[in-house]
């Protein structure tokens, strides 16, 4: 049978350390549709054994689309003159937070562009702000700053911290990244671990000069860099972009990635992402979710400006509202024998310490307040 000749070779990728590179590029490679079943039985039995049943819920608030960055796949990136661009003030943001914090999910993930005039001052006066009215965990991701800026933001009570790497190659993320170092996104990386963030950061699937081998090798730099969250999504191309008229990413590709990152790395949270909902007017993230993903990401940006976070298309779909496609999620989980999860959802190794061994068989800132950026 097909499992029996790709069985060994899951096994191994299970249980090493340092991956056979042979043994990545023959997973993602796979195209036998029983032995792609069975990858992605294996990565969720791995999901269950290690995360459990849970679907931990993020809320996204978006709170500024101004980049500074020129990235190739990015709608927000500062070459886009057609964009209009917005900041939300403190107010809003906090605003935004308090909605979060009544729907009762407990996590709020505070996203932007790298925006150049956003001090770090501010930032970090809202996330200690948020952490003192409503109990809830708070996720960064704002791109690269300082060490000193990072110090600020979990000295403030910042608890985790999203950084994607897009790809572990370092040519071709310079390729992909004009005037970005690779160097630089690394250290941001162990400063933030250095730091005791719990950290983020990801690739994703489809990008023009990506093989099978690159990927193979992005997944042995993810591995290597001992993340507590992990996001694998598709590339979906956006027409004021350098890379609008490549085509999106291969579903099954995706999908495959996102099993084998979950076997490598058992212990992480992985995003069924938001890309899955857009790449081809399908969701897909009920897939993902049976692949090895076990986090749902929502979007609770103020409706007025939601639209305007562009990093896809503007063709592609907005969850108009919030509580319908929670609803929607909670319909979703319930077909997988599953549930959402409000609480933190803290990383799995910083609650219960390292995962077990074998695999089973198979069957702050107190200065003074602002209101705007």
């Amino acid at each position: 049978m097909a499992f029996a000749r790709i069985e060994p070779c899951l096994e191994r990728v299970y249980e090493a350390e340092t991956p056979r590179r042979t043994d990545l590029e023959r997973l993602l490679g796979l195209t036998d549709p029983a032995d792609i079943e069975r990858l992605f039985d294996f990565a969720d039995e791995v999901r269950r054994r290690h995360v459990g049943d849970a679907i931990p819920v993020r809320a996204i608030v978006e709170f500024s689309n101004y980049c500074r960055n020129r990235c190739a796949y990015c709608g927000l990136q500062a070459g886009n003159a057609v964009l209009e661009r917005y900041r939300l003030d403190a107010g809003q943001v906090l605003k935004a937070a308090g909605r979060v914090a009544d729907m009762g999910i407990a996590t709020v993930v505070l996203q932007s562009g790298e925006d150049p005039r956003m001090p770090a001052e501010w930032l970090g006066e809202v996330t200690e702000r948020i952490k003192t009215r409503f109990d809830m965990a708070v996720t960064l991701s704002v791109g690269e700053r300082s060490r000193d800026d990072y110090a600020l933001w979990r000295h403030c009570g910042a608890d985790r911290y999203l950084l994607k790497i897009e790809t572990g190659v370092p040519g071709l993320y310079e390729r992909l990244h004009p005037a970005m170092s690779f160097a630089n996104r690394r250290r941001c990386l162990k400063d933030l671990a250095d730091l005791g963030f719990q950290v983020g950061s990801g690739i994703i699937v489809g990008l023009r000069g990506q093989t099978i081998a690159t990927l193979a090798d992005d997944m042995v730099f993810l591995k290597a860099c001992a993340l507590d969250m992990v996001s694998v999504g598709p590339f979906i191309p956006h027409p004021h972009t350098v890379l609008g008229g490549q085509p999106a990413a291969d579903l099954m590709l995706t999908l495959k990635a996102l099993a084998v990152a979950r076997i490598l790395m058992p212990d992480a949270h992985m995003p069924a992402t938001t890309a899955l909902a857009y790449l081809d007017g399908v969701d897909r993230r009920a897939a993902a979710l049976a692949a090895g993903a076990n986090v749902i990401m929502v979007k609770c940006t103020p409706y007025d400006v939601r639209r305007l976070y562009d990093i896809y298309p503007s063709g592609a779909p907005v969850d108009a509202d919030t509580a319908a496609t929670l609803a929607q999620l909670e319909a979703t989980a319930c077909v997988l024998g599953r549930q959402l999860d409000y609480s933190r959802g803290d990383c799995i190794r910083t609650v219960r310490g390292p995962s077990p061994p074998s695999m089973p068989q198979p069957g702050c800132y107190a200065g003074k307040t602002t209101n705007a950026m």
